[in-house]
Parts: structure tokens; sequence; C-alpha cells
């Protein structure tokens, strides 16, 4: 087992997510990063269906129970043992992780998986529907599974150089609510501090609708950018609900998503067509 003894901001235990439910109302959900997750369990020999911790902006201190192989992946913290390679450490080594430098999320995979209970055939947090297990605290204690699927990697992975590159955006299905849906593409936005695993908030200037009102309900994704009449968008994400009443003036590509998980409070971005 796995002994929590830190968790930083938030830690969840997560996966690739719970899809084929949303005509149920449930969403997918699964690790936000999901390129970081798949090569932390590529790492140590799991499956990418395989549980990790997903833990935010660093602060993790866990220790462990029996000799374990593990993984550290996502945004690099200081104090870690090896970043992005498998490494076998002995029973009660400590794991005594600092701030991380860049991004916000980081990935904790051990050979065999996390052991949680899965729920509608997923290991994932979901913090909007509070489907999986409960966000996880000091004191948790995670059980290690037997989910393999190889060997161990003994290759170092470099991380990929970071990009300031726009974001790419496909066309929404209301873009013409609104007055100028190009101005989505002018002006960079500011990710703001209530952003979270449901919605990425922005700030800018305000995006102007062509139309009053608001309108009923209709089916959203992850990735859907939604515009409350503030005018500021809200880029939906990994535990988003599967419906919502705001227009959609576009929405992200599915491959950008990973790089949308990685953005912290007061970072900038922006969207290109495309």
């Amino acid at each position: 087992m796995i002994e929590l003894i830190a968790t930083g901001p938030l830690a969840t235990v997560q996966d690739l997510g719970r899809p084929g439910y949303q005509h149920l109302g449930v969403g997918r959900s699964g690790a936000a990063d999901q390129r970081a997750h798949r090569l932390a369990n590529r790492l140590v020999g799991n499956p990418d269906t395989a549980a990790t911790v997903e833990f935010t902006l660093g602060g993790l201190v866990a220790r462990l129970l029996a000799p374990a192989t593990i993984a550290l992946t996502g945004a690099e913290c200081a104090g870690a043992p090896a970043w992005n390679a498998a490494l076998t450490l002995p029973a009660g080594r400590r794991l005594v992780l600092g701030p991380a430098g860049s991004g916000l999320r980081s990935y904790l995979a051990v050979r065999g998986g996390i052991a949680a209970e899965p729920v509608l055939g997923s290991r994932a947090t979901d913090l909007l529907s509070g489907l999986g297990p409960p966000a996880l605290a000091p004191g948790t204690m995670l059980a290690i599974g037997s989910e393999t699927a190889g060997e161990p990697s003994g290759e170092l992975v470099p991380q990929p150089p970071a990009t300031r590159a726009a974001i790419r955006v496909l066309p929404g299905p209301r873009a013409d609510w609104f007055a100028d849906p190009e101005s989505l593409f002018a002006q960079a936005w500011t990710v703001q501090p209530d952003s979270n695993r449901i919605g990425i908030r922005l700030a800018s200037e305000p995006l102007r609708r062509s139309r009053s009102g608001e309108m009923p309900p209709e089916p959203m994704l992850p990735g859907a950018i939604q515009v409350p009449p503030s005018g500021l968008p809200i880029v939906l994400f990994r535990d988003a609900p599967v419906t919502g009443g705001y227009p959609v003036i576009g929405v992200v590509a599915a491959a950008e998503l990973d790089r949308i998980g990685q953005l912290r409070p007061g970072d900038a971005l922006r969207f290109a067509a495309g």
C-alpha cells in the first residue's frame, strides 16, 4: 500500500474516465492531462486504463509500505527522485515533492495501478457528480493493484518543450449568438483562480452577444466554450456537466485538452480557428 502524508491543494485518483454514460447524465471525467497519465502507466508497465494519482501544484508526500516501481510525469515538481522514468523503491521510502515549477497537474503511477473500487467501470474521481473515490486526504491508504501489461520501461522520456502556440478551436454550434465571433481569436485570455476540473474560467474583453435572453439546455462535452451573460468564456473540462444552457461559441479540439489541463491561474492563452 501507499500512505499519503500530504496531498497538496488537490489530489484525486484518475484513469481514462467512464465514457458511454452521458445519456444517463454522467460525464466522462478522467485524467486532466491524459498524455501524462498514459506515459506514467507505460513507464511502469501498466495498461493505459490503470488508475494513477493526479495531484495539483505539487506538495505530495507519500510513503511506500512495500517495495514498488513508480513513475512521476506531468508538471515537474522539486524533490522528485526521477521524472518521466520508472524507479523501483524499497519499502519505507518517502516521496517528498515540492511545488511544480511550471504546469499544474502531475501524475504518480505505481506498477499494478491504484486499486480503488470501480464505479461504472472507472476508478476516476468526478468532482461534479461525486462518483468514484473521494478526493484524497492526508492519512489515506491506497492499495496497489495487479493490473500490468508488460515490464517496466528502462527509458527516460524527455519533457516536450513548452509551447505557447494558440489552442485550436473548432466552430461552435451557437457562434451566431455573438456580434463578432472572431473576437474569441483576436485577444489573449487569462486563466482565472476559480478554474477547476469542471471548467476553466477566462478573463479579457467580454464577448458581446447579438441576441438577448437564454436558450434551453443542450448537450455539452469537454472542450465546449460556453459564454455566460458576463461575456467571459468558460472552457468545460474533464468533469463538465453533460448539458448546459449557455451558448457555445467554439469547441477546443480534443487533442488540445491535455494542454488545457496544465494551465494554471494567471496563465495567458490564445485560441486559433482550426
